[in-house]
C-alpha cells in the first residue's frame, strides 16, 4: 500500500472532507488486495496460474462478502422519517438487521419486529371472484385489505368492547390488559415492524416519526470497487479464500492440493474471526470486575 505523511493522514492535506484518510491504514482495497494477490501468488513458477484478473476479483468480492456476513459485522447506521405509507425503504447493501430504533427527544428506544403479517398483495377480482389478469397473462393486483386496515388506524380513544378487549380510562388514555397487536400502538410496546420484499412496514405508531437502522452490510458499496475495502486482519484468509476457489474449479488439481488449500482457507478464517472478535483482555477483567463489585 501507498504510505502517506501524518499531515496528509490527518487533514487531507487540508482538503475537504477532511476525513478521507482517517483509519486508512486498518484496511486494504479492493484494488490493493487483487494487485497483491497477481503479483505474488500468480505466475508460471505458483500453484496458480494463467488466471485472468476479472476472475480474482470476482473471487476476491465472495470472499469480503463472506467476512461481512460473519466475521466483519460491517454494522451501518440510517435514519429516515417515515411517512403515511408507514414504509422504510431498505438499503441496497442491506442483509440483515442489528436493532431498530425510534428516536424521541434525542433518545434512542428499540422497538420489537412483529412476526404476524402487516401487510400483503391483493389480487383483484370480479363479481364472481374470478382473478383479473392483465394483457401479459399477470394477476393485476392492488391495495391490500391488510394494508388499508394498518394505514388507517391509529389509537383508540372510544369507550367499551374495543376488537373484543375492554379498556380503561387513565389520564385521558386508554389502557388494556392484553396489546392489541396491530390495532394501537399507543401502549407501553410501542409501534413494531415488519421486513417484506425489500422495504419495511411498521405499525401507525412510526408515522411521521424518525427510525433509526442499524443494519449489517454486505461490503459491496454498491458495486463501486475503489471503496470496497478489507481489514488487514483478514487479509491472509481473501488469499487463500481467492487461491482454494480458483484452484477446485479447474480441472486437473490433485484432490490433495484442494484439501490442503480448503484446510488452509478454515484456518485463515478461524484467525480473522479470532482476531476481529474484540475480547480484549482488559474489557473481559472490567467486566468480571463489575460482576463480582455488583454480588
Amino acid at each position: 500500500m501507498e504510505y502517506i505523511s501524518n499531515y496528509q493522514y490527518y487533514t487531507n492535506n487540508g482538503n475537504i472532507p477532511e476525513d478521507t484518510n482517517w483509519g486508512s491504514y486498518q484496511y486494504l482495497s479492493l484494488k490493493d488486495v487483487v494487485n497483491n494477490f497477481m503479483l505474488f501468488d500468480v505466475g508460471a513458477d505458483k500453484l496458480v496460474d494463467n488466471v485472468p484478473r476479472y476472475e480474482v476479483i470476482y473471487h476476491a468480492k465472495r470472499a469480503i462478502q463472506e467476512l461481512n456476513y460473519d466475521a466483519l459485522k460491517n454494522i451501518k447506521v440510517v435514519d429516515m422519517e417515515v411517512g403515511d405509507n408507514l414504509k422504510f425503504i431498505l438499503p441496497a447493501d442491506y442483509v440483515n438487521y442489528v436493532r431498530m430504533s425510534i428516536l424521541t427527544d434525542g433518545c434512542l428506544t428499540v422497538i420489537n419486529e412483529n412476526r404476524q403479517a402487516n401487510s400483503s398483495n391483493a389480487y383483484l377480482q370480479d363479481n364472481n371472484n374470478d382473478f383479473l389478469f392483465d394483457l401479459d397473462g399477470q394477476i393485476i393486483t392492488g391495495q391490500s385489505a391488510l394494508d388499508i386496515k394498518r394505514l388507517e388506524q391509529s389509537q383508540y380513544f372510544g369507550p367499551g368492547d374495543y376488537c373484543g378487549s375492554y379498556g380503561w380510562l387513565y389520564d385521558d388514555s386508554w389502557y388494556f390488559r392484553y396489546q392489541l397487536i396491530g390495532f394501537r400502538d399507543d401502549d407501553k410496546d410501542g409501534p413494531t415492524f415488519r421486513i417484506n420484499n425489500g422495504v419495511i412496514d411498521f405499525t401507525s405508531g412510526a408515522r411521521n416519526r424518525t427510525i433509526v437502522l442499524e443494519y449489517i452490510s454486505d461490503g459491496m458499496e454498491n458495486g463501486d470497487e475503489s471503496l470496497m475495502t478489507v481489514n488487514k486482519m483478514a487479509e491472509e484468509f481473501i488469499y487463500a479464500y481467492i487461491s482454494y476457489s480458483i484452484l477446485s474449479r479447474k480441472v486437473g488439481i490433485p484432490e490433495y492440493q484442494v484439501k490442503r488449500l480448503r484446510d488452509k482457507k478454515t484456518a485463515m478464517w478461524r484467525n480473522a474471526k479470532i482476531r476481529m472478535s474484540n475480547l480484549h483482555p482488559a474489557r473481559i477483567a472490567m467486566r468480571m470486575n463489575n460482576r463480582f463489585q455488583n454480588r
